[in-house]
C-alpha cells in the first residue's frame, strides 16, 4: 500500500519527547539515538503503511519499532499516514488500549 505523506499527531510527537527524555536519563545521547531510530521507522511507513496488523478495538494499524520497545499506531487515509501514538511496550496493554481509545475512538 505505502503512503505519500506521514503526519504525526501532536500526541504522537509528545510520545517521542517523553521517550527521548526517558532514554537521555538512562545515558547521555541515547535519547537522540532513540529519536533517530523512531524517525527511521516512521519513514519506512512510506513504503510499508497498511500491511501491519490492526488493533482489535479501534482498527489502528500497529507496528513495532526496530530498535526500541515501542509500538507505532497509525491510520492511513488517502495515502496519508496519520500517526496516532508511539507507545512503550513496557507499559500494560490495558494502559495502551485506554490511551488509544481516547486518542482514536471508534
Amino acid at each position: 500500500m505505502g503512503s505519500d505523506e506521514i503526519i504525526l499527531l501532536i500526541s504522537a510527537s509528545q510520545d517521542l519527547d517523553i521517550g527521548e527524555e526517558f532514554y537521555d536519563k538512562k545515558r547521555k545521547g541515547l535519547g537522540q539515538y532513540f529519536l533517530q531510530s523512531l524517525f527511521a521507522d516512521l519513514e519506512a511507513l512510506k513504503i510499508y503503511a497498511g500491511i501491519h496488523p490492526k488493533t482489535p478495538t479501534n482498527s489502528l494499524y500497529m507496528t513495532r519499532a526496530k530498535r526500541f520497545p515501542y509500538m507505532i499506531y497509525y491510520r492511513v487515509m488517502d495515502r496519508v499516514v496519520h500517526v496516532i501514538a508511539i507507545l512503550p511496550t513496557r507499559q500494560s496493554s490495558s494502559w495502551a488500549s485506554e490511551l488509544l481509545n481516547q486518542r482514536a475512538p471508534n
